[in-house]
């Protein structure tokens, strides 16, 4: 799959009347693609998979999902014209509060507008309109990648044709909602993120602030993609003798360490407040009749030990669809399980492709 960038000329309007000007989507496309947004003879007719990625993942889901997408893989993007673009707020090469916001002539960082998961959907439907895509015959997400794909399944019904929702929900919990505050209590008990410093190194703007709060939310948030049973095994000491030195607590602090390496404090706000607008039925008259506007055959997939989205979430979309099935996968990993568990995932999705 190739990297490329759709820019978006003029003002774009939040959900929250907010303006961003002249933004950027990165996303991750076949290679047959031409180039200017064009279809090539070899991928004319291919079904169109859309991906639509986590939290903190990039528009590359060979990277993420490299079990279940690449040449050879269940997803092979020679098989299938596989597109995925990385949301507006994220690190990864889309506009995010590291852009340089033209009023000041600085990153926005805090002054990042919120976004929403309706706003989001607008920018891919835009890039789906420039890449000439009429009907997507199977749009994939898993956690807030779920969130997308529902949205769009009811904002353009027309379009989507099947949609494979993994360990999400129609709207956020007080559960989920209780979980980002903590992070975002994480990051701005961090008294260098409100400092707001940044650095050029090599042309690109890198956030200073936040680090050592990124790194606690993220172990916050790992709590709750994991499960009982998995860190019981992992993390399991095998001395008697242990006091103080726990694998667990070492592992929080690598994981932590790893998210900073990869994502800033600021975008990693962006993502939580992203998070808690998601409700399907707000202005649509509640979730069971937005949930009856969706016209696309729906799988819905839970994970028996997750506990962010536990399997009921997912049952009650399948319920309240049309054309909805619900599919469980086993995992000791929790939340986690829709990014490891490929095989199965795979195996469920044949029932589409």
């Amino acid at each position: 799959m190739e990297k490329r960038f759709f820019r978006h000329s003029g003002e774009f309007v939040l959900e929250s009347k907010e303006i961003l000007k002249d933004i950027t989507i990165c996303y991750h496309i076949s290679r047959e693609w031409d180039s200017d947004g064009e279809q090539s003879t070899e991928q004319r007719g291919k079904k169109v998979v859309w991906i639509t990625h986590a939290l903190t993942a990039n528009s590359n889901p060979c990277e993420w999902w490299e079990d279940l997408v690449g040449e050879g893989k269940f997803l092979d993007p020679r098989k299938y014209t596989i597109v995925c673009a990385n949301l507006i707020g994220s690190c990864y090469g889309s506009t995010s509060p590291l852009s340089i916001n033209p009023e000041t002539g600085k990153p926005y960082l805090l002054d990042f507008p919120k976004t929403t998961v309706r706003d989001i959907v607008a920018t891919l439907d835009m890039l789906r309109e420039y890449l000439g895509i009429k009907e997507i015959d199977l749009l994939i997400g898993g956690s807030v990648g779920g969130f997308q794909a529902i949205e769009w399944s009811i904002s353009r019904r027309d379009v989507i044709k099947n949609v494979a929702l993994l360990a999400c929900n129609a709207r956020i919990t007080p559960w989920g909602n209780a979980f980002n505050e903590s992070q975002r209590m994480a990051l701005f008990s961090d008294p260098t993120f409100e400092g707001q410093e940044f650095s050029i190194k090599n042309g690109e703007i890198v956030a200073k602030g936040g680090a050592k709060g990124l790194a606690a939310a993220r172990s916050i948030a790992l709590i709750s993609y994991r499960s009982y049973q998995g860190y019981n095994k992992s993390q399991y000491e095998t001395s008697n003798e242990i006091i103080w030195n726990h694998k667990a607590a070492s592992y929080q602090q690598y994981q932590g360490q790893k998210l900073v390496r990869r994502f800033d404090a600021y975008s990693y706000l962006s993502m939580l407040n992203l998070t808690d607008s998601h409700n399907i039925g707000r202005g649509r008259g509640g979730v069971e009749t937005a949930l009856n506007m969706i016209n696309a055959n729906v799988i819905c997939v839970g994970i028996d030990s997750d506990i962010l989205f536990p399997s009921e979430e997912q049952k009650y979309i399948a319920s309240h669809v049309k054309n909805g099935i619900y599919r469980e996968i086993t995992s000791l990993y929790g939340h986690d399980g829709f990014l490891l568990e490929w095989k199965q995932i795979a195996n469920i999705l044949k029932e589409i492709l």
